[in-house]
């Protein structure tokens, strides 16, 4: 975990803090994922767009908001209703569907174990939060969680699309989907549904280019994008707020952008 002298912590709190003021705003949902799932006032319907939104976003956000925004036209701009009621021949229209690598067999596979999920636990959230109750533990719960997703009979291309932290991956649009239902403020962006899970607990969605940043900033010393990683960049940014390390998400976002 990276230290910092009073001096140097005094300078890095006050620009994590006023990047992260600058970008956690409602002006940052428009280009962003979370604009699909903010599309919706029910719950269940923002649980289901936000995962589907979080497993195609890798990319260009332009591509991933359209992309993700047609997903919701394929599913009848109802999600959690066309899970919970999908037929075969519902099914069979998603087949039609492609973002990059995720494909329309990937798209049927995916919702038929949100059904499952639906059926088990009535929406994805309670699943995640009933792991996290009995667990204490956000890396076990992912694990947890991508094990009952892939109960189900499913295509194996399909499991690449759902990061495995027991192989090690940073897991970052897992995290960037839990942050979004877990964080809590008035700000406008993040939900903050899920109040079984404490911000506290939360791990930061790390990828290339928060990796790159946080690593300019010194706020990250391992080299690697991996859990390993994720772990230690989000220990390093409690120090600058224990009870809500992820807040900083903007902020290496902003970081990135005011660096260009």
């Amino acid at each position: 975990m990276a230290q910092f002298s009073d001096y140097n912590f005094e300078q890095m709190y006050e620009l994590l803090e006023s990047l992260h003021d600058k970008f956690n705003c409602e002006e940052f949902i428009e280009h962003d994922p979370i604009s699909v799932p903010h599309r919706y006032t029910d719950n269940r319907d923002r649980e289901i767009a936000g995962f589907m939104a979080a497993t195609i976003a890798w990319g260009n956000r332009k591509a991933i908001v359209r992309s993700a925004n047609r997903m919701m036209e394929y599913m009848d701009f109802a999600p959690y209703q066309f899970v919970t009621q999908a037929q075969q021949s519902d099914l069979e229209r998603l087949s039609t569907y492609v973002h990059r690598t995720f494909n329309g067999q990937d798209f049927i596979d995916f919702v038929r174990a949100l059904q499952s999920i639906c059926q088990r636990h009535n929406t994805i959230g309670e699943l995640f939060q009933s792991s996290y109750a009995s667990t204490q533990s956000i890396a076990q719960t992912l694990s947890d969680v991508r094990r009952e997703f892939f109960s189900v009979e499913h295509n194996e291309h399909c499991q690449k699309h759902f990061s495995s932290i027991d192989k090690g991956a940073a897991c970052k649009r897992l995290n960037m989907y839990l942050r979004w239902f877990v964080r809590r403020d008035n700000r406008g962006v993040d939900f903050g549904s899920w109040t079984k899970i404490p911000m506290s607990a939360l791990y930061l969605p790390l990828d290339v280019h928060s990796g790159n940043m946080g690593r300019s900033l010194g706020l990250l010393t391992r080299r690697q994008n991996d859990w390993k990683a994720t772990a230690e960049i989000t220990q390093t940014l409690r120090q600058f707020c224990a009870e809500d390390p992820v807040k900083y998400d903007f902020a290496l976002f902003g970081a990135g952008i005011n660096s260009k």
